[in-house]
């Protein structure tokens, strides 16, 4: 009676210790258990039989509550790795920092992590504060606690349909907030990439970041550069396939996170055209993205830093060398500076080379070429990225059409686009081809040196033979070409550059 009392005075509403949960039931949270993964289930429900607490927990919690279906499911439990991981038969343990548990269905990937504990005192960490390694476990009050955000700290029970909520994140879900548990600026120097990942939920979730969250990310900015660049990218990546890709890039400029993520990303949205392509790419990905389609990382981040490799591309073209090894030589020094922020995969960094290097030669449409680009296993990719250079106004959209035309016409529509093509109706004309070594020699003049070798002019008399005086002179012996030299032999012909 008396805490009701001064409950009452002072105006506090549901007031309850730190520890206990608000608990919610079917009828308050209005959570579809349809929606719940069936392997979810099965993980949860296999721990409660073996004496474990066991809840989904953290984003497939929220989107269940926002009425959208999870992409992934998380499980919290009691449970230490070694104890989930000898109740299933396909279970792995990974992870430094803090270990965690992947169970395997088939290709269905589950992650359960043991309750973590809040004494970080005593945990390794960097001179920034960045937490390096916490294996400390704990119990389910502490592990609410140490979750970065309140709508990320709810758990639900598949077995009794409840939802535990100990920091107010239904209220925040519905008021549409962001809310970092605990003092902002110690979580974000525990771990910088929460930074990333508010800017992630506000873009994707269309929730607005609360005050005090947002004050000091804009000075606190810096520390990610002391995460390891392999996470950085993972949450980049992330980001960009969240369905909100332009949001997100927005919202990271907004918050002053983008420098040193994507360099003169700043440069490249201030250019009209530059606007226009990014623009066109990240809102072709968000279309793939909400259609439940596959984004290629590589198409995406190749589309990001295309103007900086084109910028360079022209600069080393300006400076006097080809085309091919100046796009080759941009390439490769775009890509070498992003790999020291990112961490870009090694497969992913080829993916972008492809389709940047396929750029060139789809201007080359005379001959077998078309035909040969057809064939590359990154065309669909490279005839996007094309695309998308045509609709923003870089290059003739007539180069764009031809290809489309070609890429979906018959063998009599694609040799009627090639002939026209090689015949001047296209861009490009055949080149005239190369002459051979032998060929040259037998049109040469008779004092011409066969081996293209300066030297006196003396030197012919060896190829005259003697005559007397008086009598006609003797026919020029010509010296056969050295074997190798035939004509049609090596690279000649009309190999474009660089398909020799």
């Amino acid at each position: 009676m008396i805490k009701k009392f001064i409950r009452k005075i002072l105006g506090v509403k549901n007031a309850r210790p730190r520890n206990e949960p608000l608990v919610l039931g079917a009828k308050d949270h209005g959570i579809d258990p349809r929606m719940v993964s069936n392997n979810a289930i099965r993980v949860t429900s296999t721990l409660q039989e073996a004496g474990f607490e066991a809840f989904v927990v953290g984003g497939a919690v929220r989107d269940l509550l926002l009425g959208v279906k999870p992409k992934d499911f998380d499980v919290a439990t009691n449970a230490t790795p070694e104890q989930v991981k000898r109740l299933f038969r396909r279970a792995f343990i990974i992870g430094r920092r803090f270990q965690i548990v992947h169970v395997m269905f088939g290709q269905d990937l589950l992650e359960v992590t043991t309750f973590r504990g809040t004494a970080t005192d005593n945990a390794p960490k960097d001179e920034h504060g960045r937490v390096l390694r916490d294996n400390t476990f704990g119990s389910q009050a502490e592990d609410a606690e140490r979750r970065d955000f309140t709508i990320n700290a709810m758990y639900y029970n598949p077995a009794t349909q409840e939802v535990l909520d100990y920091h107010g994140g239904i209220d925040d879900i519905r008021a549409k907030t962001l809310r970092i548990i605990g003092q902002p600026e110690a979580r974000f120097r525990e771990d910088p990439v929460r930074m990333l990942r508010v800017v992630r939920f506000a873009a994707k979730l269309k929730f607005s970041i609360e005050r005090s969250t947002a004050e000091p990310i804009g000075v606190m900015a810096p520390l990610i550069n002391n995460v390891p660049a392999a996470r950085v990218f993972d949450e980049m990546l992330k980001l960009l396939t969240s369905g909100q890709a332009l949001a997100c890039l927005q919202q990271l400029r907004k918050e002053g996170l983008h420098h040193g993520l994507l360099p003169m990303l700043d440069v490249v949205l201030e250019q009209p055209l530059g606007t226009k392509f990014v623009t066109l790419a990240l809102d072709s990905t968000d279309k793939r993205v909400m259609a439940g389609k596959t984004v290629s990382p590589g198409f995406l981040f190749a589309s990001l830093l295309w103007h900086q490799v084109l910028e360079k591309w022209q600069a080393y073209q300006a400076a006097g060398e080809f085309p091919i090894p100046a796009l080759h030589l941009a390439a490769d020094e775009v890509l070498q500076s992003q790999t020291e922020k990112l961490a870009i995969q090694r497969k992913i960094g080829s993916d972008m080379r492809d389709i940047w290097a396929m750029q060139p030669r789809f201007e080359r449409r005379n001959g077998k070429n078309p035909y040969k680009l057809l064939e590359h296993e990154r065309f669909r990719a490279g005839y996007d990225f094309l695309l998308l250079r045509c609709a923003s106004g870089e290059i003739d959209r007539e180069l764009g059409d031809w290809w489309t035309a070609f890429y979906e016409g018959d063998e009599t529509m694609r040799a009627e686009l090639v002939s026209t093509a090689s015949s001047g109706g296209g861009k490009k004309k055949k080149p005239a081809p190369r002459r051979s070594r032998a060929a040259a020699l037998d049109d040469a003049p008779v004092d011409a040196n066969p081996d293209g070798e300066e030297g006196d002019e003396s030197d012919d008399d060896e190829f005259l033979e003697p005559r007397p005086e008086g009598e006609a002179p003797a026919r020029k012996r010509r010296r056969r070409p050295r074997r190798g030299r035939r004509s049609g032999g090596g690279s000649g012909g009309n190999a474009p550059a660089g398909e020799a």
